[in-house]
C-alpha cells in the first residue's frame, strides 16, 4: 500500500511513519503545514519549517505547504495542494484521535481524492501512546507550551522518562491531555530509530507571552550518529 504522512516533525507523526514503516508500506511523502501564526486551528506553529532536515534524516521526501488562511475548513483544504501531485491510497495521521476537528477535515479533503485517512494508534490512551513514543527510542523536544502548568521551563525540554512522569502528575493536576491533543504542547523529533542521521538544534529562543510560548529555532543542521 501507498501512503503519505501528515508529518509536523513532532513525536506522534514519527509514531505514525513509524507504524507505516513497520507495515511495510510504501511510504511515498511527508506532508508538512507552516500556519502564519499560532492561531491555526488544525497545524502546529513552532519548528514546521524545520521538517525540511527530518525528511532529509529519515530519506522519505517531504511536502511543505504555506497556510496562510485560518479556519479548520481552510486550513485543510490547502492539502489539495498535494493530494493533486502524489498518487496515495492513505493518509497517516499522529495521535489518539482526540483532535476530532483535524481528522474530520482531513478525511473531507482526502475523500474527493479517493484516499482513506487512518490514525494508527486510535485504540491507545494518551499515556501509553507517549510511554511508547519515549520507549522506542525518540529525542522529543518541547517546542510550544499552551496550558496551565506547563511554563517557559518545559521549551526546548527532552521528554524522557523524568519528564513522562512530571507530565502525568501535572496533566492530572491541570487538566491537561499528556500527549498534548488539543494544543496544550507541541513537540519536534530531532533523533530516533527510523532516523538515519541526527538533527542538532544549533541556536534557539523562547518566545512567551504571558501563559504560553513557543521554541524559535533560528538554526538547526544535520549531522552524523
Amino acid at each position: 500500500m501507498k501512503v503519505a504522512v501528515l508529518f509536523s516533525g513532532g513525536k506522534d507523526s514519527n509514531m505514525a511513519l513509524k507504524y507505516a514503516i513497520e507495515n511495510g508500506w510504501k511510504v511515498e511523502a511527508l506532508i508538512a503545514v507552516k500556519p502564519k501564526n499560532t492561531e491555526a486551528y488544525l497545524w502546529h506553529f513552532a519548528t514546521v519549517e524545520w521538517t525540511i532536515l527530518s525528511s532529509v534524516a529519515v530519506g522519505v521526501p517531504l511536502f511543505l505547504i504555506k497556510c496562510n488562511t485560518v479556519g479548520a475548513e481552510k486550513e485543510a483544504k490547502e492539502l489539495e495542494k498535494v493530494f493533486k501531485r502524489i498518487k496515495v491510497d492513505a493518509i497517516l495521521l499522529g495521535g489518539v484521535g482526540l483532535q476530532k476537528t483535524q481528522i474530520n477535515e482531513v478525511t473531507k479533503v482526502a475523500k474527493k481524492f479517493g484516499i482513506n485517512v487512518i490514525v494508527p494508534y486510535h485504540n491507545y490512551t494518551s499515556e501509553k501512546l507517549l510511554e511508547e513514543e519515549v520507549k522506542s527510542g525518540f529525542d522529543i523536544r518541547i517546542t510550544q507550551v499552551a496550558t496551565d502548568g506547563l511554563g517557559p521551563e518545559w521549551l526546548g525540554r527532552k521528554i524522557d522518562m523524568k519528564a513522562f512522569e512530571e507530565l502525568k502528575v501535572l496533566s492530572k493536576k491541570f487538566g491537561f491531555d499528556i500527549l498534548g491533543e488539543g494544543g496544550s504542547y507541541d513537540s519536534f523529533v530531532i533523533d530516533g530509530p527510523l532516523y538515519k542521521s541526527k538533527i542538532e538544534l544549533v541556536k534557539t529562543s523562547k518566545n512567551w507571552n504571558k501563559d504560553s510560548g513557543y521554541l524559535e529555532v533560528e538554526d538547526a543542521k544535520i549531522i552524523p550518529k
